[in-house]
């Protein structure tokens, strides 16, 4: 985890969502899930953070889908950027990792989903590996 006073930005690719985010960020998740497959093209990196800890500063883009009964998803609608996922009354956020600005010093931790991964790849790494959230 990241000092309390640390701060970081970022954007999707054209820049017509842009954010920023104080305190912690949770180290990083990808998820192999066929619903973050299909968003994505692959699977999904995110970190987390409480809401209440993300402001957007630029959202004229910004849409949101609801991928779920659990869950929406934010992305640009000029670009196609994936940048959020969120529980539907949920007090966190998830924000793809690609998306912040450099550096951002976090690692990944886990894999979740790892049954629902694509055939044309392996995970090798050495870091934990669920079926599902636990």
């Amino acid at each position: 985890m990241l000092e309390n006073d640390t701060t970081h930005s970022g954007s999707c690719l054209c820049g017509g969502v842009e954010y920023r985010i104080r305190g912690a960020l949770r180290g990083v998740i990808a998820c192999h899930c066929t619903q973050c497959r299909k968003t994505s093209g692959h699977h999904v990196a995110m970190t987390n953070v409480p809401s209440v800890n993300l402001t957007l500063a630029s959202s004229g883009t910004l849409i949101w889908y609801r991928s779920s009964e659990a869950a929406e998803r934010g992305f640009c609608r000029v670009c196609g950027g994936n940048l959020f996922w969120r529980p539907i009354g949920g007090d966190t956020i998830s924000v793809t990792a690609g998306t912040l600005d450099t550096p951002t010093h976090l690692t990944l931790i886990e894999h979740l989903f790892v049954a629902d991964k694509s055939d044309y790849y392996e995970i090798k790494d050495d870091l934990p590996k669920k079926n599902q959230w636990e």
